[in-house]
């Protein structure tokens, strides 16, 4: 990545934040523009990407078997707290070098990973609860780059679905574009 892993995330994190602390108890079971996560699952995948990136920026190895419900008293507190962490945990440039022993991925590409959960998985809460989302802007220049070399394996393991349909003579906004190769429709929901 051109800048600092942690830069980014220290500019992503708060954005994200923002949206996790909006969201009501009563708003967690509504859906997502994940289709297999409801808001209380996305919330708990993010979580735990928050929690586990902090543990591949150490190059440990980390479990992702497990689903804890990290949704208990204090929630948002604790997502802000762990969210702080992995901004810190990036911070020593030694994270950037090397390959993860866990993911078999150059370190720069295991730190965009964890910055496109956290803007892209922002984005998904925030429409999912009807709440404004603006992401950092040098966060999602520098996905475009990861996401075009990540989306071939990414779509072929399912991690992200087929880009939907754009029409080709409307401008592109950066978010947009960058959802749209992740799978996602920028305008969901989609009105009938």
């Amino acid at each position: 990545m051109s800048t600092q892993t942690s830069d980014l995330l220290a500019a992503a994190a708060p954005r994200t934040v923002d949206v996790v602390r909006g969201i009501s108890d009563d708003q967690l079971d509504l859906p997502t523009p994940c289709s297999d996560y409801l808001v209380r699952d996305l919330l708990n995948h993010l979580f735990q990407v928050v929690v586990n990136f902090q543990g591949l920026a150490d190059k440990r190895q980390v479990e992702w078997v497990d689903k804890p419900d990290h949704l208990g008293d204090g929630w948002r507190d604790r997502f802000e707290v762990e969210t702080d962490r992995l901004v810190v945990a990036w911070s020593d440039p030694s994270t950037l070098d090397g390959v993860s022993p866990g993911m078999g991925l150059p370190q720069p590409v295991v730190g965009g990973m964890a910055l496109l959960d956290l803007t892209v998985h922002g984005w998904d809460l925030a429409v999912a609860t009807g709440q404004p989302y603006h992401p950092a802007p040098e966060a999602v220049a520098e996905l475009h780059g990861l996401v075009e070399r990540l989306g071939p394996t990414a779509r072929k393991m399912g991690v992200f679905a087929d880009p939907p349909p754009t029409p080709t003579e409307a401008p592109v906004p950066d978010l947009a574009h960058l959802l749209t190769q992740t799978g996602r429709t920028p305008t969901w929901p989609q009105t009938p």
